[in-house]
């Protein structure tokens, strides 16, 4: 009997000890994003409003867009500055640089980060960091990026805030992919006019019949990557082209659909008709 009781008061202790060092990890995961003056000034109203701190945790892991997003809402984080200023973003994850590049890119401009400069990109066994900097008014809403990183199958994991004007952002990309539109036989799709090269997933099917407008003066840019965005194949033709045939490579997954000299050869539509299926 005495056994028994000291097995369930150590089981206690031990669930107590875990819940209580998850309170304390939470805690000190909230002060990285205030100022200690509005954490010490707010302490009873951070407590109600973390409460229960459990919701806080995705297994076991501390779910830090939440925790910002709600110090956003209830007005303890202000991601706005006085004057425009430098921001800079630092992204860090385990997986290709390529296509995490790509990602990233991609969605800096989807939430509106159009001019920004590279300020570091560096590749060790475990980790790629790419690191960015620009002008804006206000700091990176991190509810914002996760949705859009969302669409490609990326998840932030982790953030940092290293000063109102500095943050770092982990994100697991295990699973991450291009958000492109996924041709598919025999349905046809039209690229209209566009100030960026097109890009498609083509995984899916075996050739690609492209059919230029009369007004366009194509002169095509065709590359081929596959699932890590490695570059397996281009095509150039210094011809003036209204239609083209393309054997899609084995291994394909992603298509760039370009001009060898510049965008505005395409004045009108491409005509985009797959064939086969795979």
């Amino acid at each position: 009997m005495v056994k028994l009781f000291f097995t369930f008061l150590l089981l206690f202790t031990s669930a107590f000890s875990n819940e209580t060092n998850k309170e304390d990890l939470l805690t000190e995961k909230i002060k990285t994003f205030i100022d200690n003056s509005v954490y010490e000034d707010n302490k009873a109203y951070i407590d109600i409003i973390f409460s229960p701190k459990s919701d806080y945790y995705t297994q076991d892991r501390i779910d830090s867009v939440k925790i910002v997003e709600t110090l956003k809402d209830n007005g303890l984080l202000n991601l706005f500055f006085t004057k425009p200023s430098e921001l800079k973003l630092s992204f860090k994850t385990s997986g290709s640089p390529l296509l995490f590049v790509k990602i990233m890119g991609d969605t800096l401009r989807n939430i509106g980060y159009y001019r920004y400069v590279t300020r570091e990109s560096n590749l060790n066994p475990s980790e790629f960091t790419w690191g960015i900097s620009l002008t804006s008014e206000y700091a990176t809403d991190p509810l914002i990026l996760q949705k859009e990183l969302q669409k490609s199958g990326c998840i932030i994991v982790d953030i940092q805030r290293n000063s109102p004007a500095d943050w770092s952002y982990t994100v697991d990309m295990r699973d991450g992919e291009l958000s492109l539109n996924s041709l598919k036989a025999p349905e046809q799709s039209i690229l209209k006019r566009s100030l960026y090269a097109h890009w498609l997933n083509i995984s899916k099917i075996k050739k690609l019949e492209i059919i230029s407008s009369n007004r366009n003066d194509w002169y095509p840019y065709i590359a081929y990557y596959d699932s890590s965005l490695h570059l397996l194949k281009v095509i150039k033709k210094d011809k003036k082209t209204s239609k083209i045939i393309l054997n899609i490579p084995r291994y394909a997954e992603y298509i760039k659909i370009s001009d060898i000299y510049t965008l505005k050869n395409i004045k009108e539509e491409l005509i985009l008709n797959p064939i086969g299926s795979r």
